[in-house]
Formats: structure tokens, C-alpha cells, sequence
């Protein structure tokens, strides 16, 4: 999110085959089809078949015992903690309403122009997903109470929010104004969740009048009027417009979504060129991820083609081994150079959210493993490391030398990252498992249990990964069944990995960064074990050699480097996105290293704990995963004083 009032914040095709006696080859094609006939009004728009995989609803997984399901507890005491009243006030006098309740704070605040977001937006996609993801009733009955309470503040020509209709004045003239579309977003989105994920038939209905009011607003201005009005934040509204549209078959929604195409965006990723360079980053992926929904909807292949291109272009060379990406909120060089990016402003947590959402989408499209290994290593490292034990969130996931991390106040802040963490940690089980028609794909070692009704067949994850390098898989199965299970191999995976079938070990194996295929005839009560051996590797700062990341299979280390100096005030705070004043920088953890491949330089100390120890030019330093440090001051990049000094 861009701030409007801090001036500090400013692949892809098919997966390997393996041919072996129980491993059948997997190919992977799909014809374009041509877009379909605009369906009628109050008729759902069917997806296009351009998913070649397909993710299953949130209800068909349920989480087993491990950190995801008690970081997703943490979230859900917190969610559970904000009264439903000071959520509604600033909505209440907006309307007209009375209201006695304590105005929120920070973000929230009846003063700030982005208020609404979180209390309006968020909170409700929150609810709608952590009743979907764990049946969480009590969590549901409070959005259904939200949605109740801002329905009666609607206006009768379907304007919602907390602010006036003329902040959009102010936008549509040229003013100054803190980015009201990014704020109608959230809210339209949060309805729409809480009507498709948690059955609220009031909420779809605030949402058609939002959307018809979006789309008679829009209707007065001219498209170069519309590439002014695009230079201020937007969010996703193309993204839920398309939604809109997928649910009711409005045409109008449509229509609206795509007065968003932002050409000087769109135009250059379509045609392959990166020019990202200057630009606010969060600002930037929602649009594409609504430009991925328009795909899916229509089949026009510009849209996938920009959407993958900026998938492949930002993933790949624009963000830290964490798999985060910014700098102060901006992409402030070009492609493949990140030198001197490292600060306590990197990595802004709404950006790896939605680098992981607009994951999902490309993944769908082409099947690729290799997209989960981004999506597990930034899932690891730059999601879980984010939340507190009381539920608070990071905006920036600082990558400094020295620094710590830095949260939200309880009722104080609601930055951004505070509500798309508060989604996050409450949809853990969404992209375990994927399918086509018969097959079925297991991309993330996550206890787990899937029950595809569709195929009778219930499939128990039980690992302790990443603290053990194996899983295991139990099938249930109603009557035996013949079908291919694709398990994900890790680029990351050390030697000696292999696979049993109800306890033999199979004679061939899959390639790094591919998928091993199991082609066979199931029976009730089969069981896979995998082994998953992980390994030390290092991931240089692009564009910089000299500063190297070490990981342990997906899991980014850092240096632990103690308490001394480290405050409440460095650590928790309200309006502001950062500590004030701002600790001094320390200098980076120096090694010396043969080279930038080189491991000999880090020493597993118990593997079962994720302990580790670097040797340093300053002696032995205890080392853990980075989303396991709290409370005290860390280092990610390591100095290699060897490359520093043949580079210079």
C-alpha cells in the first residue's frame, strides 16, 4: 500500500517426466479456446479451460497439528478480539448512524482517508476464509453481524464506505486524495468472500450495489481521464469487478474491470519488457492479478502473457532469498540488481501476499513445480516469520543487518499488512493439494488431510517437515481407483532422496524441480513415504555476489545476534511503519567463503531442531530460521569478504 501520508514509505510450461515401472510420464497440453458467449445477466460466467490444474475449495483440507495451524489460531484470538461495534463506527458516521463506540486507530482512524479498509475489507475476508479453512462458526456469526451492520449504512445508490463520495470527486478532478478505489476494493472484496466462502446472500447483495455504483461512476470519464485517474492507487478493484462478474454474468462488471487496464503497466509486460524500475511495487500486483482473473474468464491470451511475465520477471529477478520483494516500498532499480536494497524498509508483507495469490493463478495455468518452489520459500520465509504470538503483523520484513522485526499495536495501526496478514494466516490450507480430472498433485509438506468427494478419496498428510526431511501419505479409498499421484520434488532436495510404496523402495526417482509421477492402481489403505533430504545452498543478492543468504532446504537462516539495545519501542508501534527513532545500522556479519556456493562456512548443529552455527570472522554465531527470530536482532545477508575482494 502506498502511503499517502509518511514520506518514508515510498516456468513456465509442463513439469519433467519419469518413466519407470510404477512412474508414468506426464505431458501437459491445452488448446486456447476461443472466449465464450457473454452469458446473461444473473447467470454465472464459467472459468475459460485454461487451468490445466485445478485447486481445491478450502473446505475439502483441513490442517493437522503443526505451526501453520497454531499460527492460524494466533490470528483467529485476534480477529476474535475486535469488537464488532468499533469496527462498524466510522461506517456509522458516514451514514448518519449513531454510534458510542471507541473509534480504532492508526489506519483506522475517523480522520484517515484510508479508513475502511481493514475494518470493512479485510476483517470480513478473514472471517469468511477462517470459516472456510477451519470452520470457525464463531468467527463467521461476527462477519455476518459486520456485513448486517455496514448494509444498513449503504447508501440507496450503493455507495459504501467510511469516507464521502467526494473523495472521488477530489479524484476524479486531479486532487490529492489517499487512494479511495484501494479502500472500495477491500471492502467489495470482503463482501464478496463472505457471500462465496461463508454463504452470506446480504453481503452479494451490498456487493452488486458497490459494483453498480463503480460502474455508473466510472461511466463519466473518457480513457485518457482514466490514465489520470489510474496514477492513484486502485488496488484490485479490476480484480473483484471480474468477480462480480464471474458470480452474476453482468456484463457491465466486466466492463468496468477492464476500464482499469493501465496501459502504461500492461503494455510493456505484454510485449516481454521489464520497466518496472520507479515503480511502487503493491501498487502494481493487484492489477496484474486481476488482469490473471480477466484471462480466466475471457481466454485472451494478452493477459495471460503480461500475467506471467511479470510473474516470472519480479520472481525471479526483483526479490531477496526470502521471496520477498521492495525497498521502501519501491522497486527502486533494474531487473537482477538488488545492490544496496538491503534496509529496515525491504520486503513489504502485502507484496508477498500477493505475489503468492498471482502464484496461484500461473500455477493453475501451466502446472509448473517450479512455482511452488517460490511459493514454498516465500511462504516460509516471508508469510509465517511475520506474526507475532499475540497475532500482530509485520509491514516490513526488515533485511538490515541488526535489525528487528517490527509489529502493529492491537487497535492502533491497521497498515495494510495488518489485514493481508490477517488473510493470510487464516488460509494456510488453500494450495496443499491441486487436480485435473483424474490426477492429483501434492505441492507443500504440510500435515494435512484432503477429502476429494468427488472421487471418493480421502488422502492424510503426517509429516513434522521441515524439522523431519520426509512425509508420508495414507489413501482411502471407497473401491480401488487407477490414477497418477504427483508429488513435488524440490529444487532444493539433497541426495540420496527416495520413495516407498506400502514400505518398497521404487527404482527410479525424479529430477530437482519436477514432479515424481506415480501412475497405478490405488487401493484402500496404500501409503507413500517420501523422503525429502534437505541440504545447506546459498542464494547471492542479485546483482551484489559479496552478500550471501545460506537456506536449509526452503528455510532462510539468519544469524541470531542478540537482545543487547533491543526495546519495545524497536518492536511494536502504531501509526508508524517502523521504530522511531531508528536504531543505527550495524555492520554485516563478515565471512570468508571459497565462494559464493560455498557452505563449509555454516554447520548444522541439530537438524531436528533447525539449529545451526556460522564460523565468522568475529568467532562462532548461533544461527536459526529467520521465521523463528523474535524478540532480538538478526542478519540475513552475510558479507563474503573473498567475492567482495575479487570483485573490487
Amino acid at each position: 500500500m502506498q502511503h499517502g501520508e509518511d514520506p518514508r514509505r515510498k516456468f513456465l510450461k509442463g513439469a519433467a517426466a519419469l518413466a519407470a515401472a510404477a512412474i508414468a510420464p506426464r505431458t501437459r497440453a491445452f488448446d486456447l479456446a476461443e472466449p465464450a458467449k457473454a452469458a446473461t445477466s444473473k447467470q454465472a460466467v464459467p472459468d475459460q479451460p485454461v487451468r490445466c490444474v485445478q485447486p481445491f475449495a478450502l473446505d475439502q483440507v483441513r490442517l493437522l497439528d503443526s505451526e501453520f495451524t497454531r499460527a492460524a489460531a494466533i490470528n483467529r484470538r485476534y480477529l476474535q478480539s475486535l469488537p464488532i461495534d468499533r469496527l462498524a463506527h466510522t461506517f456509522r458516521l458516514q451514514a448518519g448512524l449513531p454510534s458510542h463506540a471507541a473509534p480504532l486507530g492508526g489506519w483506522e482512524k475517523p480522520d484517515c482517508e484510508l479508513r475502511g479498509h481493514f475494518t470493512g475489507g479485510h476483517y470480513l475476508s478473514a472471517c469468511a476464509l477462517a470459516y472456510a479453512s477451519d470452520g470457525d462458526e464463531a468467527l463467521k456469526a461476527r462477519g455476518d453481524e459486520l456485513v448486517a451492520a455496514l448494509a444498513k449504512c449503504q447508501r440507496p445508490n450503493g455507495y459504501l464506505s467510511a469516507f464521502p463520495e467526494s473523495f472521488f470527486d477530489r479524484l476524479g478532478s486531479g486532487q490529492k486524495v489517499w487512494a479511495p478505489f484501494y479502500t472500495i476494493h477491500k471492502i467489495h472484496a470482503g463482501m464478496l468472500d463472505m457471500y462465496r466462502l461463508a454463504g452470506n446472500q446480504q453481503a452479494l447483495q451490498v456487493a452488486i450495489g458497490m459494483g453498480n455504483w463503480v460502474a455508473r461512476w466510472l461511466n463519466g470519464f473518457s480513457d485518457a481521464q482514466m490514465a489520470s485517474i489510474m496514477k492513484t492507487e486502485f488496488g484490485g478493484i479490476n480484480d473483484s469487478m471480474y468477480e462480480l462478474y464471474a458470480i452474476t454474468g453482468n456484463e457491465s462488471y466486466r466492463d468496468a474491470a477492464h476500464r482499469f487496464d493501465q496501459s502504461s503497466l500492461f503494455d510493456p509486460l505484454a510485449s516481454y519488457r521489464d520497466e518496472l524500475q520507479g515503480l511502487h511495487a503493491n501498487t502494481q500486483v493487484p492489477k496484474i492479478i486481476g488482469a490473471a482473473r480477466r484471462y480466466e474468464l475471457t481466454g485472451e491470451p494478452r493477459y495471460r502473457r503480461l500475467a506471467e511475465f511479470f510473474w516470472e520477471t519480479v520472481t525471479q529477478h526483483r526479490t531477496y532469498a526470502t521471496g520477498g520483494s521492495s525497498n521502501d516500498e519501491f522497486w527502486h532499480t533494474a531487473p537482477g540488481d538488488l545492490k544496496g536494497q538491503l534496509g529496515l524498509y525491504t520486503a513489504e508483507s502485502c507484496v508477498a501476499y500477493n505475489l503468492l495469490k498471482l502464484t496461484r493463478h500461473v500455477y493453475t495455468w501451466n502446472g509448473d513445480p517450479r512455482a511452488f518452489d517460490y511459493y514454498e520459500r516465500t511462504l516460509y520465509n516471508a508469510r509465517l516469520g511475520t506474526q507475532d504470538a499475540d497475532g500482530m503483523k509485520l509491514y516490513f520484513y526488515p533485511l538490515r543487518s541488526g535489525a528487528t522485526k517490527f509489529y502493529n499495536s492491537p487497535t492502533d495501526s491497521f497498515w495494510c499488512c495488518t489485514g493481508t496478514g490477517a488473510e493470510e494466516f487464516a488460509r494456510f490450507n488453500g494450495n496443499i493439494y491441486f487436480h485435473d480430472d483424474n490426477d492429483l498433485y501434492v505441492n507443500l509438506f504440510v500435515p494435512s488431510e484432503l477429502n476429494w468427494t468427488q472421487q471418493k478419496l480421502t488422502l492424510r498428510q503426517e509429516t513434522r517437515f521441515p524439522r523431519e526431511p520426509r512425509t508420508q501419505l495414507a489413501l482411502k479409498l471407497a473401491q480401488p481407483k487407477h490414477f497418477a499421484l504427483h508429488l513435488r520434488i524440490p529444487s532444493w532436495i539433497g541426495p540420496d532422496a527416495k520413495v516407498r510404496v506400502n514400505g518398497q523402495i521404487l527404482d527410479a526417482f525424479a529430477s530437482p524441480g519436477s514432479y515424481l509421477s506415480l501412475q497405478r492402481e490405488w487401493h484402500d489403505g496404500d501409503r507413500i513415504e517420501l523422503d525429502l533430504p534437505l541440504r545447506l545452498h546459498t542464494m547471492t543478492l542479485p546483482g551484489d555476489d559479496s552478500q550471501v543468504a545460506m537456506l536449509y532446504g526452503p528455510l532462510v537462516l539468519g544469524a541470531r545476534l542478540g537482545t543487547q539495545g533491543v526495546t519495545h519501542a524497536m518492536q511494536y508501534g502504531g501509526y508508524g511503519t517502523g521504530p522511531e527513532p531508528e536504531p543505527p545500522a550495524q555492520p554485516p556479519v563478515r565471512i570468508a567463503a571459497a565462494s559464493a556456493q560455498s557452505t563449509d562456512w555454516m554447520r548444522v548443529v541439530a537438524a531436528d531442531e533447525l539449529r545451526f552455527e556460522a564460523s565468522t570472522r568475529n568467532g562462532a554465531v548461533a544461527v536459526a530460521p529467520l521465521k523463528d527470530i523474535y524478540g532480538e536482532r538478526y542478519a540475513v545477508y552475510w558479507q563474503n569478504e573473498s567475492e567482495a575482494s575479487s570483485s573490487g
